[in-house]
């Protein structure tokens, strides 16, 4: 009958259905009992935990009827973890302990084991690992592998908590190893589960999100929802790796939460909070951690009480709200630390930030303790401690040397992934630790060029993990083929409800794998110092915007000098460029507007008297990462210079660096749906004879991607989508499917220079800190040196002309931004091609 218990575990439907065949049969007690407990199991198991209660109490009477003290104990003990997630906790124990009183042999070590598991749950693991060892021991000795494999599985957990990683592992993967041989499929998702959980403490987010991906696809093939442990694991990893809204949309999607255990509700609360936190709803996150941490405190779960707390403070102080905040935030930072736990100096210095003088430095002090734990991120906390204690004492050179240690945790952290996402994202750990760098190296202008080097566009200078993959993954290639049925569904005027629904499915598992994907061999290149960018620039001019504190700061690199000047706030700026994109956007719809106030203003507000120190020439842009979509012809001080705009100096002196191909191949791409037809590429054809032209049925996905493959200069008249809600999605249209940042992020050679006709081709989503996603960047990542794109909507028919007149500049061997100046002057005279020029800009060189 133990193997009816056992299937209760693998696959509660089965096991119900079985015990119900068994009563119906009217058994004897004893048979009677097991059947109880295999339905007080499944019951369990899935959420019902008042009805498994139930049923284990018939079990209990039924074994007490049939004379085995033995059954009568064991069911007992499964009674006692049910009344654990039920959140009774202290009947749940006072339960365990009648059953263990007088137990010896084997049901003496699994009912050890059984409440070992309970004290874990309750965040007891220090007194819970004896009794867990204990039952391993007595298991083992009995030679019960199903139970031994069970207990390796709790003991990973416990030593996973207690920060003792390697011994975590070596359980987890026994564990797995015995549920392999055994085929328990469930039990086996569970040690997997271990493992990623175990990946991620590390600081190998990469690791973990695979063996999580692994962990869906194995509750996938044997048909069962995920457990929600394994679901509240894989929301922790996406939030470790700041996807927030994928955290949230999995809770959504896969908890029931009316179905849950009294005690998982209060864990899931939990989570839901620190998500709702993580995607900046301070108030909401406050409401669901002040709730959480009731019911957690109800129940008696400390460890977990604890994080939600932790989740309540830090919302409070995102609201501004101190009242009272300094002492409740010191107690949970102590708490907290003498776990020794991870999220130590996180609490350790928000408790810092808030507390008087006096305990300031020895709260941070013990936060810096934490400086050299095996998780970057961890490591990078405790920096910011060290940066913050060298600020209070004035030591600028002290803070700086923090602040370059826990970025460089950041970076190592950063280094692991292969999806450049992540890598953007990652960098919102080092946010802090930015801050307050530029905000102490702005009063010198080479050290704030550094620092402002040292912190922008990073995930640029790594290529992506896919740039030399040769197969395309299943899950992309099936999202192309929805691209193509959409388009043709469109065109036909066709419902499209349905194939909308499988491109987001698709696009999931596109992100997904992405996501698991691991850092290319190459090494990042190291940010530019100072000397080299000086250099770099010589009689040139670079002009490099800081944020510090929400106020612009303007470097202007200029004939061997870096000069600063302070010019408007960052708001200040934000509020002027809605204005500046409507003006594109009547301008694209054939109804031009004046520009000259508007410009005068950007300017103002955005360069200010540094304006003043830029000399004539051309000029090199290094805006900031929320300013890269602004039209910066519109500024008067640019609209008759050529100018170039790029993510960092560093990337710029990068793009100087790549070698033209020997052989000059020009591509010329007219994709569907234009209003032009894309008119100016039949004209470029005639102009470049030797061209490869690629239109109508021809403008194929696979075959552009061939040709852009080493080109020298590729021409591309498509429609353009920015996705700003998953910017590697933004795309251009071809006659089969769109054309997305992953497809280009697969590309073995990159081409030298692209010219990009569509609307809004070269915007950029701000992501991480300072950190750009979209079609430019991947085109960069891959060592693109230029592009010619736009960054709002354009006129297609006014494009067409501005294009021809674009390469004939080209041709005459002027570079992008020079080409892009004399577009400008040719539409001086007519309002809409004026508007429509000043939505390009070359990015790169």
């Amino acid at each position: 009958m133990q193997d009816l218990l056992d299937l209760a575990i693998e696959d509660p439907d089965r096991g119900r259905r079985e015990a119900e065949i068994i009563l119906a049969g009217g058994p004897d007690d004893l048979t009677r009992s097991y059947a109880h407990q295999c339905l007080g199991i499944a019951l369990r198991e899935k959420g019902r935990t008042e009805e498994a209660i139930a049923e284990l109490r018939r079990g209990i009477r039924a074994a007490r009827a049939s004379g085995s003290a033995d059954r009568e104990r064991d069911i007992r003990a499964t009674y006692g973890g049910t009344l654990a997630y039920a959140g009774r906790t202290r009947a749940a124990l006072k339960a365990l302990d009648k059953a263990l009183d007088g137990a010896g042999g084997e049901v003496g070590a699994t009912i050890r084991m059984r409440k070992a598991g309970v004290l874990a749950l309750l965040g007891r693991h220090d007194d819970a690992v004896p009794e867990m060892r204990a039952a391993l021991e007595d298991v083992v000795d009995l030679k019960n592998q199903h139970w031994e494999a069970r207990t390796r599985t709790w003991l990973s957990h416990l030593e996973l908590r207690l920060g003792r990683l390697d011994a975590a592992e070596v359980e987890a993967r026994r564990a797995a190893e015995i549920f392999t041989a055994l085929g328990s499929t469930l039990e086996w998702l569970t040690a997997l589960e271990n493992l990623a959980e175990i990946a991620i403490a590390r600081g190998d987010l990469v690791s973990g999100l695979s063996r999580y991906a692994d962990v869906a696809d194995g509750y996938r093939k044997v048909e069962q929802p995920m457990r929600f442990v394994a679901v509240v694991g894989h929301a922790t990893a996406y939030l470790a790796v700041g996807l927030a809204e994928e955290a949230a949309a999995l809770l959504e999607t896969t908890v029931d939460r009316e179905r849950l255990p009294v005690l998982e509700q209060a864990e899931f609360d939990l989570l839901r909070a620190a998500a709702l936190l993580a995607a900046g709803d301070a108030e909401r996150a406050r409401a669901v951690a002040e709730d959480a941490t009731v019911s957690l405190r109800r129940q008696q779960r400390r460890w977990y009480r604890l994080r939600a707390q932790l989740v309540g403070i830090q919302a409070r102080y995102a609201l501004d709200d101190r009242s009272g905040l300094g002492r409740g935030a010191a107690a949970v930072a102590r708490s907290l630390d003498d776990e020794r736990a991870d999220e130590a100096p996180v609490a350790l210095v928000l408790a810092g930030r808030v507390a008087a003088a006096e305990n300031r430095r020895q709260l941070l002090g013990r936060a810096l303790a934490y400086r050299d734990r095996a998780n970057g991120v961890v490591r990078a906390s405790a920096w910011l401690a060290g940066a913050l204690e060298c600020e209070d004492r004035h030591d600028r050179g002290g803070l700086l040397r923090a602040c370059t240690a826990g970025l460089d945790a950041i970076d190592e952290h950063r280094r692991l992934m292969g999806s450049s996402e992540l890598r953007a994202l990652a960098t919102t750990h080092g946010k802090e630790l930015t801050e307050v760098a530029l905000r102490h190296a702005a009063h010198d202008p080479r050290t704030l060029l550094r620092w402002s080097e040292r912190t922008r566009a990073t995930a640029l200078a790594q290529p992506p993990a896919t740039s030399d993959a040769a197969t395309i993954p299943a899950s992309l290639a099936a999202l192309r083929d929805n691209g193509r049925r959409l388009a043709e569904a469109r065109q036909a005027g066709e419902p499209t409800e349905e194939l909308e629904k499988e491109r987001l499915r698709l696009e999931r598992a596109v992100r997904t794998e992405h996501h698991t994907q691991a850092a290319a061999d190459s090494d990042p290149q190291r940010p530019a110092s100072a000397e080299e960018i000086v250099a770099g620039v010589g009689e040139g001019c670079l002009v490099e915007l800081v944020d510090v504190d929400g106020v612009l700061h303007v470097l202007v690199v200029h004939d061997g000098r870096v000069r600063r000047k302070v010019a408007g706030t960052t708001a200040e700026v934000a509020d002027l460029l809605g204005p500046a994109g409507m003006l594109l956007r009547r301008a694209s719809r054939g109804r031009p507007a004046s520009t000259a106030d508007l410009g005068r203003r950007l300017q103002e507000a955005i360069l200010g008297d540094a304006a003043r120190l830029i000399p004539d020439g051309p000029v090199t842009l290094a805006p900031t990462a929320r300013l890269h979509g602004l039209a910066w012809s519109l500024l008067p001080t640019l609209q008759d210079r050529p100018f170039g705009v790029v993510p960092s100096a560093g990337q710029w002196l990068r793009a100087k660096s790549v070698r033209r191909p020997r052989r000059r191949r020009t591509l010329l791409v007219a994709g569907p749906g234009l209003e032009s037809g894309g008119a100016e590429v039949p004209v470029l054809a005639e102009r470049h004879p030797d061209a490869v032209l690629l239109d109508g049925a021809g403008a194929t996905l696979a075959a552009v991607l061939e040709q852009l493959d080493g080109a020298d200069l590729a021409h591309l008249a498509t429609h353009g989508r920015f996705r700003a809600d998953s910017p590697l999605f933004s795309s251009l249209d071809l006659a089969d499917g769109p054309l997305t940042v992953h497809d280009l992020e697969r590309l073995r050679r990159a081409p030298y220079r692209m010219v990009l006709s569509a609307c809004e081709s070269g915007v950029l989503a701000p992501v991480g800190a300072q950190e750009l996603l979209g079609l430019a960047a991947a085109l960069f990542s891959i060592g693109t040196a230029g592009l010619v794109s736009s960054v709002a909507e354009v006129n297609d028919a006014a494009t067409a002309d501005l294009m021809v007149g674009l390469h004939d500049a080209l041709g005459q061997g002027r570079d992008p931004a020079t080409a892009l100046r004399d577009v400008r002057r040719a539409a001086a005279d007519d309002p809409v091609a004026t508007g429509t020029a000043a939505a390009f800009v070359a990015l790169g060189v």
